[in-house]
């Protein structure tokens, strides 16, 4: 479901901004500038994991699956920021599948607990686990997968007969191959997947570890090539940034419609009021490692940054340039500074909930029924990022840019239809 922006809202009273001291074309300049220091940072990350998942690989210990669980952690953090380049932008939407799919069946990948259960009527590959199988029929067809690599992942088992749970690659399957499933439901502690499930002859755990290795490598592998060709997108000559430049209206339509489809139906619906209507651990975003609560923050921060122009880096270094903000405050301060303010309160909101996870109250406790402290967190993100969205529907009309849709989600538009 989309939730459609009039050209003008009737209820505020605003005026198209007039002509500006700050360029379109420059604040255009920052938002492609920041975007690729962003792909730029999530390569850098994920080749760190990649180092880690080889050092794992060639030596299975604990110490090394840990650090090859604090590589993917911190990998996700330049990556969720730039999740507000998707909606706005074809290219980095039609891509996104392949690097952050989620819900996954992850029996499809590999061994899952016995009350997983099988086939279903909605996924009869739901529990396929392709690591313990070298060969398997797909759609009539027998498949090898003898040798696990990127394009087997990619071209054969990716949302294969178009079901999108069944995830094959990006940041989920790596996560799920690193921590295994999270069998605590409502309870404390992420998944445990034992190191052994790594090692070699008759110390490896779980079955066929030596397939389970290749699997994480031509996963890593491939998240890797998959974001060294994002950022070359937006780059200096790349098609992402050119597409954002080409048009300033279309432009500024595509910052405003990832920033108000992430706030609103993404992140405040199917990401965390839906969780909380269903009370389900599995709507988790991180749900193997418990990393939701930092999922959620760094989104919000990804929507704050491209607002105010300035991404800091994982170097520490800063990039900005005149921003979105710039282009408002010169029009109408008022709502500039009623922007910041709503900005600030998601800000807080959400770091509320990341202050009380990395404390011991961890996100899939929130999501318990009943649990009213963890439903006042939950629901404190959700309702600033739905006022954060009046916001950005108010510049969307006082910049007259038209009519925006922007994703909506049924938990928040009819809630009803959750249940059906």
């Amino acid at each position: 479901m989309r939730l459609t922006l009039p050209a003008a809202l009737a209820t505020t009273a605003l005026t198209a901004l007039p002509a500006f001291a700050v360029e379109t074309s420059e604040v255009l300049g920052t938002y492609a500038d920041i975007a690729e220091a962003k792909y730029e940072d999530s390569l850098i990350a994920a080749r760190t994991l990649g180092d880690a998942v080889a050092a794992l690989i060639e030596a299975p210990s604990a110490e090394n699956l840990q650090a090859a669980r604090t590589a993917w952690l911190a990998a996700r953090v330049p990556y969720q920021q730039t999740e507000v380049y998707r909606f706005g932008n074809p290219i980095v939407d039609d891509w996104e599948g392949r690097v952050n799919a989620w819900p996954l069946d992850e029996g499809l990948i590999d061994y899952v607990d016995g009350a997983y259960g099988g086939p279903t009527d909605e996924n009869e590959l739901a529990a396929l686990n392709v690591i313990a199988n070298p060969t398997f029929t797909l759609s009539g067809i027998e498949i090898d997968a003898s040798d696990i690599t990127p394009a087997l992942l990619q071209d054969t088992l990716h949302e294969v007969d178009g079901i999108e749970a069944n995830v094959a690659t990006g940041y989920h399957a790596i996560e799920f191959l690193l921590w295994g499933q999270d069998l605590n439901g409502h309870g404390d502690g992420a998944g445990d997947r034992p190191w052994t499930d790594y090692a070699e002859g008759d110390a490896c755990t779980g079955g066929n570890c030596d397939r389970r290795a290749d699997y994480l490598a031509a996963a890593t592998q491939l998240l890797v090539s998959d974001l060294e060709w994002m950022a070359a997108q937006w780059a200096e000559g790349g098609a992402a940034r050119a597409e954002v430049l080409a048009d300033e209206g279309r432009g500024l339509s595509a910052i405003l419609t990832g920033m108000g489809s992430l706030s609103y139906g993404e992140q405040a619906g199917e990401r965390m009021r839906l969780g909380l209507m269903l009370n389900d651990p599995e709507e988790e975003h991180d749900c193997f490692s418990d990393n939701t609560h930092n999922s959620h923050y760094y989104d919000g921060l990804g929507i704050r940054n491209v607002y105010l122009g300035e991404y800091t880096r994982i170097d520490g270094s800063l990039v900005s340039g005149p921003s979105l903000a710039d282009l408002v405050a010169e029009g109408n301060p008022a709502l500039d500074s009623e922007m910041r303010q709503r900005l600030m309160e998601t800000m807080m909101a959400l770091g509320r909930i990341k202050t009380a996870a990395e404390a011991g109250f961890a996100y899939d406790e929130m999501l318990a029924r009943g649990n009213e402290a963890g439903e006042r967190l939950i629901m404190g993100g959700v309702d600033a990022l739905i006022a954060q969205t009046r916001s950005i529907e108010r510049i969307v009309a006082a910049l007259d840019l038209g009519g925006i849709d922007f994703e909506g989600s049924d938990s928040l538009d009819d809630p009803s239809a959750v249940f059906q």
